[in-house]
């Protein structure tokens, strides 16, 4: 295709100077034709060059995988579904030395012609402080040999694009409520407003518009935190676009490979320092030449809210204790109190662990199962049955595997090798309630060191080990001491006993 500047050389010979199409011709160095078919365009602009179709040389034997991929790729959700890096990297795999752009180009056609992308979307944007977008994602990792899905919480502050992770087995309330309070110490502060799905641990109804009826105690967190919620729009994610494209990189970025680690903590403490780590690599979309991390410390700190006090972040269920001095949570029982079978109890469930009350205190604390059909004992709820059944000791579910300090299993070893031993080691069990775990630990060492192992003895022991020190002298105030003492005077005593021997002798 001629150059703009050698159509504008024909058209000023043929048009203005008059010369012939021979003479342009031979001047320019084209043929007749060319010159003809460029005098006799009416369209005088600028034609570029464009392709009819993109050449891809080494793609061209592995298109009908890719499109086998993206085919596969469509009938799965949207979180699970290969970037156009991924399939490069599936496809090298296969044989594949092409370059990454040939995969990428194909991949954008395919989307367009099958309807996948080509919707608009506003530009939004955010001043410093002003708001920050939730979600959740589901991912696969690792946890003490066990691969398995966990829930990934993510926040990202709007302005500086500072993001935050942090994972859970479930996708709770009380999850979403440690989440908050995790990220806000992650970040320093507090900004003024929360974008949110329509999930339902926070909207209970959607009405027309924005209108929703969020849930209470949502917005219980909300309101001591002091953050306006605002949800967005049904199958509106570009809303909260940020944080959905968050989910995507972050799975590529840190989930790629698989994440193995021992536990949750482990897990999301990973996934902090991945979150630091990525801020200061990564770039900010708008202030190119500064980190997001930079953005964040110069722009964007200054502006959150002072932290303030964690949220009392629990959901609280009502419960009856059993005979058994058990109640029941999420597939799993807890031990109670046992003064407390029978009896109507409130449980609250956090993120980690389980709490028990009972006309106004606790009464039970335990780690937080997430397996099912698990029983979770405290022995110390039961010791104070076995004062009138000692043979439970023995045998009882609760006292299996019983992790007592070394001196005391030890006692309780040797007392329970004879005849009545039970009801003695529960004498010493007992104590503990009285005088406290470590004062009844020690006397146990001392009467092992002493080989006299017997309760009697131990409690003997505990006792001493007990007895309240000597009290210190009072000072007796000035005005309270007397002006003339009274003096002891024995000849009185002695008058009394002359009258009475004179009395008797009459």
């Amino acid at each position: 295709m001629l150059v703009m500047e050698t159509r504008v050389k024909i058209r000023l010979r043929y048009y203005v100077k008059k010369h012939t199409i021979s003479q342009i011709s031979r001047e320019l160095k084209l043929s007749r034709n060319t010159v003809k078919r460029i005098i006799r365009e009416e369209d005088t602009r600028d034609k570029k060059y464009k392709r009819d179709s993109q050449p891809l040389p080494k793609l061209g034997n592995f298109k009908s995988q890719l499109e086998a991929f993206l085919t596969e790729d469509s009938k799965l959700q949207k979180s699970e579904r290969c970037s156009s890096r991924k399939l490069y990297e599936r496809l090298k795999i296969k044989g594949y030395l092409g370059a990454y752009d040939s995969v990428q180009r194909f991949v954008k056609q395919w989307q367009l012609e099958s309807g996948k992308i080509g919707d608009a979307y506003i530009p939004l944007s955010f001043a410093p402080g002003e708001a920050y977008q939730f979600d959740w994602s589901e991912e696969t990792v690792e946890l003490g040999g066990i691969v398995q899905k966990v829930k990934v919480a993510h926040f990202r502050l709007c302005h500086s694009r500072l993001f935050y992770m942090v994972s859970y087995p479930r996708e709770t309330q009380e999850m979403l409520f440690d989440a908050h309070d995790r990220a806000f110490r992650f970040f320093k502060g507090i900004p003024l407003r929360g974008i949110y799905d329509n999930m339902k641990t926070a909207v209970d109804m959607v009405f027309m518009g924005k209108d929703r009826k969020f849930n209470r105690r949502f917005l219980e967190m909300q309101n001591h935190y002091l953050i306006e919620p605002t949800a967005c729009s049904p199958a509106a994610g570009w809303e909260k676009g940020q944080v959905e494209n968050q989910v995507g990189n972050m799975r590529e970025w840190v989930f790629v490979p698989r994440l193995s680690f021992a536990d949750l903590a482990h897990l999301n403490a990973h996934l902090e320092a991945s979150c630091l780590e990525q801020a200061k690599i990564r770039k900010h979309p708008e202030y190119r030449d500064l980190s997001i991390r930079q953005v964040f410390d110069e722009q964007e700190a200054s502006f959150l809210r002072p932290l303030m006090p964690a949220f009392e972040g629990y959901k609280e269920h009502s419960c009856k204790v059993s005979s058994t001095c058990l109640v029941g949570f999420d597939r799993n029982r807890y031990s109670v109190d046992c003064h407390y079978a029978n009896q109507v109890v409130s449980l609250r469930a956090y993120a980690t662990h389980i709490v028990i009350m009972a006309e106004g205190k606790t009464i039970a604390t335990h780690t937080r199962h997430f397996g099912r059909d698990k029983t979770l004992f405290d022995p110390w709820h039961y010791v104070p049955l076995l004062k009138r059944k000692p043979g439970a000791l023995r045998n009882g579910a609760p006292f299996q595997d019983w992790g007592l300090p070394a001196p005391l299993q030890k006692v309780r070893h040797h007392l329970t090798k004879h005849s009545g031993g039970d009801r003695e080691c529960v004498r010493v069990l007992l104590a503990i309630g009285i005088y406290g775990l470590e004062t009844v630990t020690v006397a146990c060492e001392l009467a092992i060191q002493d080989k006299v192992i017997s309760a009697d003895y131990i409690l003997n022991l505990v006792g001493r080990l007990s007895s309240p020190a000597p009290c210190k002298p009072i000072q007796t105030p000035d005005m309270l001491k007397l002006a003339h003492e009274p003096v002891a005077n024995c000849r009185l005593y002695n008058t009394l006993l002359k009258r009475e021997v004179s009395y008797a002798t009459h």
